[in-house]
């Protein structure tokens, strides 16, 4: 039995990138031989197996067959007789399909083992797949993507590109889960240039089927485009902020039907909705003062009175995009310097269990607070 580390601990130890997880390919192997070993299985695809000390992932080296829908209908088979090259050749590109044997110490050594060329691809900066197999993968399109925005100085092979349109052609992206679908966005959001994710959703056609329909058509828009590059590189390249952005031109209720859609945590979900709602009161504002009233109900929106933290953040990117917040910063200060037991002790005794009296005057003492910032 042979053991190599293989894939992106390759790829990026090539490139000086730091590498943060290593996986490992196991030939000429078995299952009763790795569990002897003591190795603890734990694939329910496929064999993999826990190393008995590291607790690092083993997997036997295997084959695939496509025998249904989506990314998950695959037939694997494992066998000692499974070659090295055998394994690599169902991996997604050439820069992902390299190896290096790993010693008893656990370390690497030897030649990088590189039969298709992946060396070649990585030095010319080109995405290109493996083998015609790649095709039949709908979750290869989205990984594609999401590298291109960590890797933006890399281009798509030809060959590859068209590979990608027949993913969408086909129709199999309707059988990725909502949940991977997600999680291959999010990555690219938050990678280098997260254009770069949207442009190969664009040029494969696969936008329609996977953003919301507001978003693909603004994305079209070269003055769009271009605005969404300049305000990523403004802010930070949270999850929270860099999803606000790209969702801010939409109206919050179609950002809550694709968040659904897409299993978007609800956390990252409530950020951008309230964002997109602050672009709706700013834009409102833009050419006359603010209104207590709207500020007030914005607040209340952002339960600003619960998560203060959040309507901060929300704010400070409002502002890095050249938003005129101020007002509401003013405001907003206003408000949690209310004396919140004058407040009740301003309240009838009898009504105060009563909370729609109680609601009634904090709603009072905050448009009051707003009012008073605005006319400073």
């Amino acid at each position: 039995m042979k053991v190599y580390a293989v894939g992106g601990a390759i790829r990026d130890t090539l490139m000086g990138l730091p590498v943060h997880d290593i996986d490992y390919v196991v030939v000429g192997s078995s299952v009763e031989e790795m569990i002897a070993k003591g190795y603890r299985p734990v694939g329910k695809d496929f064999p993999v197996f826990l190393h008995p000390e590291t607790q690092a992932e083993y997997a036997l080296a295997r084959t695939e067959r496509k025998t249904g829908q989506g990314y998950k209908g695959f037939h694997f088979y494992a066998d000692p007789s499974v070659t090295l090259e055998q394994d690599l050749e169902r991996r997604d590109l050439t820069i992902n399909a390299m190896a290096q044997e790993v010693g008893a110490d656990g370390k690497q050594f030897g030649p990088i083992i590189d039969p298709y060329n992946g060396q070649e691809d990585l030095a010319a900066k080109i995405f290109r797949h493996v083998s015609d197999a790649f095709a039949e993968d709908p979750l290869r399109l989205l990984r594609i993507a999401r590298f291109s925005a960590r890797f933006p100085e890399f281009s798509v092979a030809e060959e590859t590109l068209i590979a990608l349109k027949a993913i969408v052609q086909s129709g199999e992206l309707n059988a990725l889960s909502a949940e991977r679908i997600w999680q291959e966005l999010a990555r690219g959001l938050i990678a280098a240039k997260p254009m770069h994710l949207f442009q190969v959703l664009l040029t494969t056609g696969a936008a329609s089927a996977l953003l919301p329909p507001t978003l693909v058509t603004k994305l079209s828009e070269e003055s769009f485009r271009e605005a969404l590059i300049t305000h990523f590189s403004c802010a930070s390249n949270g999850l929270d902020e860099r999803c606000a952005i790209t969702l801010m031109d939409l109206p919050a209720g179609e950002i809550r039907s694709w968040a659904d859609c897409v299993r978007m945590p609800i956390e990252v979900r409530d950020f951008c909705e309230i964002f997109s709602d602050l672009r709706v009161l700013v834009n409102k504002h833009l050419h006359h003062s603010y209104q207590a009233t709207d500020i007030l109900a914005w607040f209340n929106r952002a339960d600003l009175w619960r998560k203060p933290e959040r309507a901060q953040a929300i704010l400070n990117l409002a502002d890095k995009l050249g938003m005129n917040v101020l007002s509401l910063v003013n405001a907003m200060k206003n408000t949690q310097a209310i004396n919140t037991t004058e407040i009740i002790a301003s309240i009838a005794v009898e009504d105060r269990s009563n909370g729609e009296r109680i609601g009634s005057a904090f709603e009072s003492a905050r448009l009051a607070a707003i009012t008073a910032a605005l006319n400073s």
